[in-house]
């Protein structure tokens, strides 16, 4: 485990909410390299209560679900059917990073290929119910050229 200290929190960072978080934490490392910074289990001593793992130079936080702290309701993607939230990470090499979190077990969403607005872009969804953006500018285009890709591409 890294120091917590190696990495301030930036400006915003999500805090996720997951069915399993020792599964994300490992699934995280596997798919997209992530660092875990720190890891508090709960009174329990099964379910995570924080964790903090390094993303891309990003932190993300997540914990287990604590329904019995909520109404006895559930909050990760999994007992909501789903999030409307998509984590964005964009980098310099969008397919390698891409295809790895394929093989660990993301689900692709948006096959990753070239967009009209110049970027190479994809969607997966992690197995605990999270939809994570990857992209990689390959082209950088004026607001002008953006509104005229756009016109073209949904003609």
């Amino acid at each position: 485990m890294a120091d917590a200290n190696e990495r301030p929190l930036s400006g915003l960072s999500p805090h996720l909410s997951v069915s399993n978080a020792v599964a994300a934490i490992d699934f995280y490392k596997n798919a997209f390299g992530a660092v875990e910074l720190t890891r508090h289990l709960a009174p329990d001593g099964k379910r995570i209560m924080h964790a903090a793992v390094l993303i891309n130079g990003a932190t993300v936080m997540l914990a287990d679900e604590f329904p019995e702290y909520s109404g006895g309701k559930r909050s990760s993607p999994d007992a909501l059917g789903g999030t409307p939230v998509v984590l964005h990470l964009q980098m310099a090499e969008a397919d390698t990073f891409f295809k790895k979190a394929v093989a660990a077990g993301a689900e692709v969403k948006m096959p990753l290929a070239d967009q009209f607005w110049g970027d190479r872009y994809g969607q997966l969804r992690d197995p605990f119910g999270h939809v994570w953006a990857i992209g990689a500018t390959k082209q950088k285009l004026t607001e002008e050229q953006v509104k005229e890709a756009t016109k073209a591409h949904f003609r």
